[in-house]
């Protein structure tokens, strides 16, 4: 029995993912056999799984696979294989391939539809744009369905695009010529908190409509995103459960509902055999319902049901090609190795028939119905230290209403110039400031982070306006100053209190941390809330005093900051604001009296920081922590998923308008991929909104000042021979259009171009190494890029790769305070790591005290020892 249900996809899932015994003979004969032998294996091996777990590579080959004699009795909802589109093309194409396969599937059988394949900015920020167009495109495939004779369901993906889905559905539902067709469905997922809410919504759709909605019932397919979104975006709850007890508590319910709803017709996808009979139990004799199992899993399971005890069964089985195949196989291969799977556990000889049937409810009251002790609250991902609260921004309500406010807010005047006397008084506030106990300077940080959280909305609006940063953006800055401040307070109470060394006996010596004066933090335009009070937080926790100088485009932003941190309880001569230009701080940094200069921004400038601070022989050798640049490489080989890569590629060179020091310069792509990754990065540059960073829907602004735009509207267009690509942005403002440059070379670019300019060189296969040594060779270390498939590729390269901080399939911006510290080398900066474990140590004076304990006349510690003791 566990065999049938199981299947091979369970076999072989667990075989991948197993520490256990079943995978031991495949991994001896992977180790013991050579590259060639492994190659043809592996390849036959995804033809296997392909077999498994894909009913056939185009809808006809599907369709005469399911009309095998081993599906008697089963009908199938074809589900068109493929990532979400990153293009209107990709949109057009999937469109395209369902009319196809809605034309070409029998009577009886089905298709799924992806919403988020037929529009590539499926958003809430989008709503008002996708919304409509998905719902004509929905209305019709379903037109076409309900000529055919077959159903549609509608897939359920992640739950920020909940809402938005029943929309779309509910416009299709409402089509006079669709009203009362029976044939449209929605897929619900158990693991949701609004699952129940949802098939409610659905009775009443089908009430509305004249008809029986079908709802797929599932247990759902991004747990394991949504609980990483959930705790990156920093949301108070998850709308999900993180139990999987909890889950199939849900699933039960949720089926109960719609036994009993009259407007629904139920389809329930499981391959649990407690649920099965769950189901069997309360139907009774009743079998106006079917039940749904993926193609490959569930075969022993429903064959009797079906073709014994005439229950209706349908298969959910994908149709794609082995570019489509490889996302999927291993979502499939993932959740059959889980050992939380009841398909892995049933063909666990160790798992008791006990265990296995264990009623989910008695699970879920035996924790008292808490969350899982390995998933905690965003809040507190971080252990003691408190994590930034986030705003649901994907919410339509709350984004409509952060927007309003921060559109209402006012921009306030531009703060005085820099006091004349600003080292006077950084000296003054020195003595009280350092001498003011560890912990009191912690806490003043951490009451600066609730007045930041509780001042979030205002400074958003000051970012938005006078940095020009969406509202995304200026969200995540702002968290980031909170993490700064929290994080920093935390650093200090555990590394920078007194440490007693070892040494001979009869002296004690002691390592002391202690501020070394004032100050000068220099900040960027380009984060002028979390980099400019970052410097200013360690500087300060670490008991010195503190001159900070704001870049001269954003001078509000900092005197808020530093008006909060005064309320905090930080005192008016130990932070002094110094507002200005380029002279303001060419004065500060000349005067010897300064302790340490904290600077962020141009290789240029930070060189000239450091010359000023050695040309006179008299004065003191001091500290200089500079955070520059960098020309920010991106390697992507030939076995990187290209929707993957184009969507991180996009993040990285075009966010922010190019304007982060960790943004992506260059772009190198293999060869053999290039052509394809490029047409699909045009396309995705194409759906992207250049715009007023002030509405919701702009991915992305204007450049910082008039000087910005000039100088990167006069390289761009030396380069226009070169252009790949180019959008067209408002014809009104410092609007950069963000542009692909092809270059002949890697070794043709030299200069950091500090927007949305993005360089694309190509490399052939086996040039890795000789790739990354020239990348390296411009001397530049701040942040690179990894797209591979292949660990050893990733290894190679992290070997290799001389920068502060590199990114494997992901994209290269937004570093995390404490999880990902930030800071090149070379060309690149300094170090020590802003938001890392060795930063605030820099800004002190590391002092030591030996004592010799015997001089009072003898070792009293020495001479009481106890002779026992052995």
């Amino acid at each position: 029995m566990k065999v049938l249900v199981t299947g091979a996809g369970g076999f072989i899932g667990r075989a991948l993912v197993s520490d256990k015994e079943e995978a031991g003979t495949l991994r001896r004969l992977i180790a013991r056999a050579g590259e060639p032998f492994v190659r043809q294996a592996v390849g036959a091996a995804m033809r296997m799984m392909g077999e498994i777990f894909v009913m056939g590579r185009t809808i006809e080959e599907a369709s005469a696979r399911m009309a095998q004699p081993e599906h008697k009795g089963f009908v199938a909802s074809f589900d068109m294989l493929g990532e979400a589109a990153r293009t209107f093309a990709d949109g057009e194409r999937y469109f395209a391939s369902y009319l196809d396969a809605i034309e070409q599937t029998g009577e009886g059988h089905s298709v799924s539809v992806k919403l988020s394949a037929l529009h590539p900015r499926y958003e809430v920020a989008h709503w008002d744009r996708c919304v409509p167009m998905l719902g004509d495109l929905l209305e019709t495939l379903c037109l076409a369905a309900a000529r055919r004779g077959i159903a549609l369901t509608v897939d359920a993906e992640e739950s920020e695009r909940l809402e938005m889905s029943l929309d779309i559905i509910a416009q299709a539902a409402r089509h006079p010529a669709l009203r009362g067709w029976d044939g449209l469905g929605m897929a619900v997922q158990a693991y949701s908190k609004r699952a129940p809410a949802v098939i409610q919504w659905a009775d009443a759709l089908g009430a509305e409509t004249g008809r029986r909605m079908a709802v797929r019932l599932v247990k759902g397919a991004y747990w394991d995103s949504e609980i990483k979104r959930t705790q990156e975006w920093g949301l108070e709850e998850y709308p999900l459960f993180t139990r999987k007890a909890a889950t199939d508590v849900s699933w039960l319910a949720c089926a109960r509902d719609m036994l009993r709803a009259k407007n629904i017709y139920p389809a329930f996808a499981t391959h649990n055999a407690l649920s099965v009979a769950s189901i069997l139990e309360w139907a009774g004799d009743t079998r106006d319902f079917e039940f749904q199992r993926l193609h490959g899993m569930g075969d022993g399971l429903y064959e009797d049901l079906v073709q014994r005890e005439g229950y209706h069964c349908r298969i959910y089985a994908p149709v794609g090609g082995h570019r489509d195949l490889l996302a999927y196989l291993v979502r499939r291969l993932l959740e059959n190795g889980a050992n939380s799977s009841f398909v892995h556990q049933l063909a666990d000889e160790h798992v008791s028939d006990e265990t296995l049937l264990a009623d989910p409810v008695e699970k879920v009251r035996a924790v008292g119905g808490q969350r899982h002790s390995s998933i905690p609250l965003p809040i507190d991902l971080f252990g003691a230290r408190r994590n930034s609260m986030g705003i649901d921004l994907q919410d339509k309500a709350i984004l409509a209403d952060v927007a309003q406010n921060i559109a209402a807010t006012p921009v306030p005047a531009a703060p005085p110039p820099a006091p004349a006397q600003a080292v006077d008084l950084a000296l003054s506030g020195f003595a009280a400031w350092s001498g003011t106990p560890l912990a009191a300077r912690a806490d003043a940080l951490d009451r600066l982070a609730d007045l930041i959280e509780a001042e979030r909305t205002p400074l958003m609006a000051l970012l938005v306006k006078e940095a020009h940063k969406t509202l995304g953006d200026a969200l995540g800055e702002v968290r980031e100053a909170v993490d700064f401040c929290r994080y920093y307070a935390d650093q200090a109470r555990q590394g920078l209190m007194p440490v007693e060394l070892p040494g001979p006996t009869g002296e004690r010596n002691v390592l002391r941390y202690e501020g070394r004066g004032a100050w000068v933090c220099i900040a960027p335009w380009n984060f002028p809330l979390a980099i400019f009070l970052g410097q200013v937080a360690a500087a300060l926790v670490t008991g010195n005093s503190v001159i900070a100088k704001p870049a001269p485009q954003t001078p509000r932003i900092a005197a808020a900051a530093v008006e909060l941190a005064h309320q905090a309880g930080i005192p008016a001569d130990a932070l002094i604001l110094a507002p200005g230009g380029p002279e303001v701080g060419a004065a500060l940094i000349s005067d010897p009296r300064i302790a340490g200069v904290a600077f962020t921004g141009s290789t240029a400038t930070a060189k000239r920081i450091a010359r000023a601070l050695v040309e006179d022989d008299n004065r003191p050798l001091i500290p200089l922590i500079a955070e520059t640049g960098g020309i920010n490489a991106m390697i992507v080989d030939s076995t990187a998923l290209p929707e993957q890569v184009v969507q991180d590629v996009v993040i990285s060179a075009f966010r922010s308008a190019g304007q982060r020091c960790s943004a992506l310069r260059l772009l190198l792509l293999q060869e053999d991929i290039a052509e394809r990754t490029l047409e699909m990065l045009r396309g995705a540059m194409e759906a992207l909104i250049v715009g007023d960073p002030a509405d919701p829907a702009t991915d992305i602004g204007p450049v910082i000042d008039q000087a910005a735009y000039d100088k990167l509207m006069a390289y761009r267009d030396s380069q226009k021979a070169h252009w790949l690509h180019s959008v067209d942005v408002p014809a009104h403002g410092q609007f950069v259009p963000p542009t692909i440059i092809e270059l002949a070379d890697i070794a043709d670019l030299n200069s950091e171009w500090f927007g949305p300019l993005l360089h694309v060189a190509t490399w052939s296969s086996g040039t890795l190494t000789a790739t990354l040594k020239a990348v390296n060779a411009k001397g530049f270390g701040l942040t690179m890029g990894l797209h591979s498939r292949i660990a050893r590729t990733a290894d190679e390269v992290e070997a290799a790769a001389k920068v502060g901080n590199l990114y494997i399939n992901r994209s290269m911006i937004g570093a995390v305070v404490g999880s990902q510290p930030f800071g090149g080398e070379g060309l690149s900066g300094t170090g020590p790591k802003a938001g890392g474990p060795n930063y605030l140590h820099r800004f002190c004076a590391e002092r030591v005290t030996s004592t010799d304990t015997t001089s009072a006349g003898g070792n009293a510690s020495l001479l009481s020892l106890d002779d026992v003791t052995i």
